[in-house]
């Protein structure tokens, strides 16, 4: 185990673990929506389940960066030279971006195709900051989708990238996030 001071802080390793489940639980959410029919309980549950998992995420990406911010990333050692920081920057760059708008993408596309956003457990809607428009709702969707598409692939690349870095490389990248 990396000492302390070439770790990330505690709460930043419990947000990104966290994060990653809540992520591979939107997917599932999501994707397994089709066992059930439209307008069923398990559908509702399925969709509102995904809503508020991308919420959280968003929510939870803001404190991550908050913190981040605060405390910033231990070195990786050995250093990294100018190609692979790059890569590295970009990489995260990507993922913070895709854990902000997201869920922001979702939200208003549920907004604009008329679709509630409950308060989980009750019947009560949030308010929607968006008119229903569902021309507006089908480009939102497309983006929402192909963005969520992309993603799969750039969470792969990030888990193919942190066992490069431990397994070739012989960093201590992942050992900082454990």
């Amino acid at each position: 185990m990396a000492t302390p001071a070439q770790r990330f802080t505690p709460a930043q390793r419990r947000l990104h673990w966290l994060m990653a489940l809540l992520v591979a639980i939107a997917y599932v959410l999501i994707e397994q929506r089709g066992l059930f029919s439209r307008g069923s309980v398990g559908r509702t549950f399925m969709m509102q389940g995904h809503f508020w998992t991308g919420l959280t995420i968003f929510g939870l990406a803001c404190w991550r960066l908050l913190i981040r911010r605060r405390h910033g990333a231990p070195p990786v050692t050995p250093a990294l030279d100018r190609w692979n920081a790059l890569a590295a920057i970009t990489l995260h760059v990507a993922l913070y971006l895709f854990f902000l708008v997201q869920p922001l993408l979702g939200l208003a596309t549920a907004w604009s195709d008329g679709k509630a956003v409950l308060i989980p457990f009750t019947s009560i809607p949030l308010p929607a900051l968006l008119a229903e428009n569902k021309d507006l709702a089908h480009t939102l969707e497309y983006l929402h989708v192909t963005i969520g598409n992309l993603f799969y692939w750039v969470i792969g690349i990030h888990v193919l990238a942190a066992l490069w870095h431990h397994l070739i490389r012989k960093d201590n990248t992942l050992k900082r996030m454990l």
